[in-house]
């Protein structure tokens, strides 16, 4: 233990030394990680009554230390939604060459109303759309001017992979945001579609089918305004029976979606669909407080941190079994995703309001990131801060609950000068910035700070430790077994064993905080803002 304290104490010398940035303290970032995760807040579901004690807390802590409310008075930026929940008595099934097979909820398909429709009954032809992408920039378009208005698309995760002769198209081997199952919604909205349906596989996705059927078993939550009148997951077992009964090859079909050529192609099968929902219209909040610039010349500007307060709730009604436990449960606690983050922003805030910034600093918990980062979004329509004048978004999101480490991740700096930034205040702390390195996941698309660049705002996410590959635990202590227990991590990542345990070493969840802080006053301290080298990633 002394020689870890004696580490710890030279990884942040930097800052704390020279006293340039407040430093981060264990203790109360334990504190609102426990209290955050803990069973009081039923896992902290959008719509849910643990949603409003969450909100209540951030509130009251960000006044507690200091941070300054918005304009109105309030630390609150109300986001109306619709919540949409499926009913039992839904059905689908598929019509085939004179023959009828029943999908199953939770196990076949899942499905729901992304325009708040409570009942939809319809039969439906179906189309078969490729990878469901126009990407002009890439002379791409799975589309090909066809008419799908009204039918039903069926269409693959993930993008085009990179080829011998194109192996940097689409990413490479890392995801592009047209791989994102929220693209393919929105472009089949944009085509006219009546509703769309993913093809799961766990290697598509980078995770098994229970992740997205337990959000669509839970209340699903949409932004007012626009939408599919059906959108959902097909099960991969499920989706082999579909075009075999309709006499395709869905390995071919899959093939033949790699080439610029393909056309859309019919199936000859129709989907039987009897929808039932109830719907309500329901407010969440974003919080935000705000640390005034020191600078006359440089205040008007503002650096943002951000970590989602919200995971998926409870639901008596769906006992799972817990994996740690043994147990049934029906609060999914969210701890590392993402209590972890937002206790990670409150003992930032707490230590950054003891010294301002030249710039303006933001500390921003997002409403409904799990329901399609939707707090974000409703930001980003109407921010708090002009979006011209935010220099950055540093956001948190599944941190280090393991130890220290040697090494600091920033995955997707390198699209902007925020890179160059990152690398000189791990140097400073006595650390080595990983290299960039591919990302099939896709995990730079799927939390809030991905809004800010599409916005044209720099942004990074810190954290995302058990989702970033081998390439960055370098650990302090154990690492063998440190990078087993991180792994682990999948196991539990949206499933109600999700919780906090009180003997987490939460030293490298620290130093992620402290990093992240000290990144963003480096920033808030900058002569010029970050800027992007090109264009923002895509």
């Amino acid at each position: 233990m002394r020689s870890l304290l004696i580490l710890c104490a030279g990884l942040y010398a930097g800052a704390a030394a020279q006293a340039q940035e407040p430093v981060v303290a264990e203790k109360p970032l334990r504190a609102h990680l426990a209290y955050l995760a803990s069973d009081r807040l039923e896992g902290r579901g959008t719509g849910q009554p643990g949603a409003d004690l969450t909100v209540r807390y951030l509130e009251k802590q960000a006044a507690e230390a200091g941070l300054k409310p918005l304009p109105n008075g309030s630390y609150r930026q109300v986001v109306p939604m619709l919540g949409m929940k499926i009913q039992s008595s839904s059905r689908m099934r598929i019509d085939a060459n004179g023959k009828s097979q029943a999908l199953e909820f939770g196990r076949d398909v899942i499905y729901g109303s992304g325009n708040g429709e409570t009942e939809l009954r319809v039969d439906v032809p179906m189309v078969f759309v490729g990878y469901g992408i126009r990407a002009p920039e890439e002379n791409w378009d799975d589309y090909k001017g066809v008419d799908v208005r009204g039918k039903l698309l069926l269409m693959m995760l993930n993008d085009p992979q990179p080829t011998v002769d194109e192996p940097n198209r689409f990413g490479g081997k890392s995801l592009t945001y047209y791989g994102r199952w929220d693209y393919k919604f929105e472009e089949a909205y944009r085509q006219g579609a009546l509703g769309v349906l993913v093809l799961h596989t766990d290697a598509s996705a980078s995770y098994p089918f229970y992740v997205p059927a337990n959000a669509y078993k839970l209340e699903r939550v949409h932004l007012a305004g626009g939408g599919n009148r059906f959108e959902g997951w097909l099960e991969e077992n499920a989706s082999k029976a579909l075009f075999t009964a309709s006499g395709l090859d869905l390995a071919a079909l899959r093939a033949s979606a790699e080439s610029r050529s393909f056309r859309p192609v019919e199936l000859t099968a129709s989907a039987h669909i009897e929808m039932h929902s109830s719907m309500r219209q329901l407010e969440q909040s974003n919080i935000i407080g705000i640390i005034p610039g020191s600078d006359p010349q440089l205040k008007h500007q503002a650096v943002v941190y951000s970590a989602h307060w919200d995971h998926l709730g409870k639901d008596p009604s769906k006992d799972d079994k817990n994996a740690r436990t043994g147990k049934t449960d029906h609060i999914w606690n969210g701890a590392v995703d993402n209590a972890s983050g937002s206790a990670a922003l409150l003992a930032m805030a707490q230590a950054a309001a003891k010294k301002p910034a030249r710039r303006t600093q933001i500390f921003f918990w997002p409403c409904a990131e799990e329901e399609g980062m939707l707090g974000s979004a409703a930001y980003i329509r109407q921010p708090a801060w002009p979006l011209a004048q935010t220099a950055a978004n540093l956001n948190l999101d599944s941190m280090n609950f393991v130890g220290v480490t040697r090494d600091m991740g920033v995955p997707g700096s390198d699209a902007s000068t925020l890179r160059a930034t990152s690398a000189e205040v791990a140097t400073k702390m006595g650390l080595r910035l990983v290299p960039e390195v591919p990302d099939p996941a896709g995990s730079f698309f799927r939390s809030d700070h991905y809004n800010f660049v599409k916005a044209g705002v720099p942004g990074i996410r810190v954290g995302s430790s058990v989702f970033s590959g081998d390439g960055l635990f370098d650990f302090v202590n154990d690492p063998t077994g440190s990078l087993a227990r991180i792994r682990d991590y999948t196991q539990h990542y949206h499933q109600v064993s999700d919780e906090y345990n009180p003997a987490w070493d939460l030293s490298g969840m620290v130093q992620q905080a402290q990093f992240t802080l000290n990144l963003g006053y480096a920033v808030a301290n900058a002569e010029r803002m970050p800027s992007f080298k090109g264009q923002p990633p895509r």
